[in-house]
């Protein structure tokens, strides 16, 4: 495993951890196979399609 070869400042650490956002998923629109439409993630949406998920 890799380790850092110099020590990250707590300013830099913090300012990084500051900046990260978490992104809302895209919905897709999709028709289960028992007929009802719903909005599921984008990534979910063939697996929803197709039956193999619940919503």
């Amino acid at each position: 495993m890799a380790l850092p070869k110099y020590r990250t400042s707590r300013s830099r650490t913090r300012s990084r951890r500051a900046n990260w956002k978490a992104k809302v998923p895209q919905l897709a629109t999709v028709t289960t196979p028992e007929g009802e439409v719903v909005q599921v993630p984008q990534n979910l949406a063939a697996a929803v399609r197709k039956g193999y998920m619940k919503p």
